[in-house]
């Protein structure tokens, strides 16, 4: 059963038609596939190239590089309709690349090195990583302690990355490195191809949810890489980084919505077929009410989320606050529906046949990834509070 889902202000007739060319990949390419690549761990390569020729890894760069030059609003859709489809998993290997990797390098690299990499990643033909967790440094960007020392015209990289999404076969890092002293003033941005001598992934990591896309730890040991592939200003690293983190939150928020979406439908069809005491149910007021309560935790989200996406397109500043209040509120939202819809499900939401319990699993990581919900609470009070 189709959600309801009212037009919005903010979205074109070109956003809506966009929706659709999404939708049709999503039911053509990604959910047949959902539970195998859900076993393997990973996403065929391929899938990123046929997300380039369709127009995905590239929505808001700039023309010259092969991108769409669009607004936020057509990743919100992009996201929303990606995350439909059964394997979220599988929209953070897209996302990963389209907007984590990708972002920094197309507003701040070098012609030369959007060239040799940004072009050919919104083509789909190289896979990308963003490279800023490390094990003692998570939400504490500026504790990162990976070093970039310099020599002569190149960049000498020692150091170990965690958690990174795409890592295991990614072709290049947008790696966060130390080319100075203690603190945010000393962390810089380089492009690090991974066949540089040195390199090595560790382990594979087998993770809760979004088990389609390969989450891996990397080490670095002596790696030379060529100064020209600094991204921008030497110590602008973690400007660069928080800069960007928006656009991940956006993402986040975008694919909890979709996910909600999705759930409830696929509640509506298990409350309109499962007879229970002679009346199906949909028949007890008690689940029509908690459908009421999903759907409202759903609008809530996503007119926070277009809220947010609508000061990131204008450039305003308080987009920052509001895309942190989105992703909050989302990631607790789809956690409550995905337990919800579980519930309804019964035993058949234990099921691995059913995409019930993956959603249940998946949704648990939109409360830590970029950013977790202690630090949306943070940047949020700091716009309220004074101390």
């Amino acid at each position: 059963m189709d959600y309801p889902r009212q037009p919005s202000v903010h979205l074109s007739s070109e956003h809506e038609e966009f929706r659709s060319a999404v939708r049709s990949f999503v039911e053509r390419e990604i959910r047949p596939n959902a539970t195998a690549w859900e076993r393997s761990g990973e996403v065929p390569r391929e899938l990123y190239s046929t997300a380039g020729a369709a127009g995905f890894l590239g929505l808001r760069y700039d023309p010259r590089w092969g991108g769409s030059d669009q607004d936020y609003f057509a990743t919100v859709v992009l996201c929303e309709e990606l995350a439909k489809g059964d394997s979220i998993g599988t929209a953070v290997a897209l996302m990963a690349q389209a907007e984590f990797a990708l972002s920094a390098l197309a507003d701040e690299a070098s012609d030369e090195l959007k060239e040799a990499w940004l072009a050919p990643a919104i083509r789909g033909e190289l896979i990308g990583a963003i490279g800023v967790t490390e094990p003692n440094a998570g939400s504490d960007v500026a504790a990162i302690s990976t070093q970039a020392i310099r020599d002569h015209d190149e960049y000498v990289i020692s150091g170990h990355k965690t958690f990174i999404s795409n890592g295991t076969r990614a072709d290049f890092i947008t790696l966060a490195v130390r080319t100075g002293g203690e603190g945010s003033g000393g962390i810089s941005l380089v492009v690090f191809p991974t066949d540089t001598p040195g390199f090595a992934v560790g382990r594979k990591l087998d993770k809760l949810g979004a088990r389609a896309s390969d989450t891996g730890e990397l080490f670095f040991d002596d790696c030379r890489i060529p100064a020209s592939n600094l991204v921008g200003d030497e110590g602008r690293g973690i400007h660069y980084i928080l800069s960007h983190f928006a656009g991940e939150r956006l993402v986040i928020a975008a694919f909890a919505v979709g996910v909600m979406e999705r759930l409830i439908e696929l509640g509506l069809d298990q409350a309109s077929d499962r007879q229970v005491f002679g009346k199906t149910l949909a028949g007890f007021q008690t689940w029509r009410h908690r459908f009421a309560e999903m759907a409202t935790r759903l609008e809530s989200t996503r007119q926070l989320t277009y809220h947010a996406a609508d000061l990131l397109s204008r450039g305003d500043p308080s987009g920052e606050m509001a895309v942190s209040m989105a992703k909050l509120a989302a990631a607790e939202n789809a956690q409550r529906v995905a337990a919800e819809v579980l519930q309804l499900h019964g035993g058949f939401g234990q099921m691995e046949e059913s995409p019930i319990p993956r959603y249940y699993r998946d949704v648990a990581g939109f409360s830590i990834g970029a950013g977790t919900s202690e630090i949306m609470r943070e940047i949020i009070s700091r716009q309220l509070v004074t101390v």
